[in-house]
């Protein structure tokens, strides 16, 4: 893989060239995130550097919330979908400029208007949604926040609301709350 090259920008951003590589045992396509990136984006605290999540900006014209993955040596990656690559005409090995910035907002992702609704009217629902842990409140958010319709996203936000509150507390899973198990 070909390390990122650039200045690394890390008061509120950083920012460098990259190849988008692919890894062939997960079939996805990556950016490389630098261990020095960060470790710098962690406040120079090396515990927990891959626990990070940015707000992720390529070529200036994509962006979109996610976090790092432990790739090994000390650095990271954020993968890339298709259908990013191709918003951007990019292929395997091109070379895109990246700034991550870190992202601060609770969930990661907006919050779902048909979720906040459900809340608002049932709050043991929301206590049993916020004891989850956060990447379960994440993968939900996203889930929800897929279909274009509100009609789609009220349908799936009571689903899997309605799904949580049948599994036994501490015992939740991603296949029980989809309805899955």
């Amino acid at each position: 893989m070909k390390a990122p090259t650039g200045a690394f920008f890390l008061t509120m951003h950083s920012e460098f060239k990259t190849t988008i590589e692919y890894l062939d045992k997960l079939k996805l396509h990556i950016l490389l995130i630098p261990g020095e990136v960060l470790t710098q984006s962690n406040d120079n605290l090396e515990k927990g550097k891959f626990n990070q999540r940015f707000v992720i900006q390529l070529d200036g014209k994509v962006e979109w919330q996610g976090g790092v993955v432990a790739l090994g040596e000390g650095n990271g990656y954020i993968t890339v979908s298709s259908a990013r690559m191709k918003q951007l005409d990019v292929e395997r090995y091109d070379e895109v400029h990246v700034k991550l910035t870190k992202d601060k907002s609770e969930f990661g992702h907006e919050f779902p208007q048909a979720l906040a609704e459900i809340f608002r009217q049932d709050i043991a629902i929301e206590k049993r949604f916020k004891d989850l842990a956060p990447g379960k409140q994440r993968t939900i958010i996203y889930y929800i926040n897929q279909p274009k319709s509100l009609e789609k996203q009220i349908e799936r936000a009571w689903l899997y609301m309605t799904n949580l509150m049948k599994l036994p507390e501490g015992k939740e899973t991603m296949k029980g709350l989809f309805g899955k198990e």
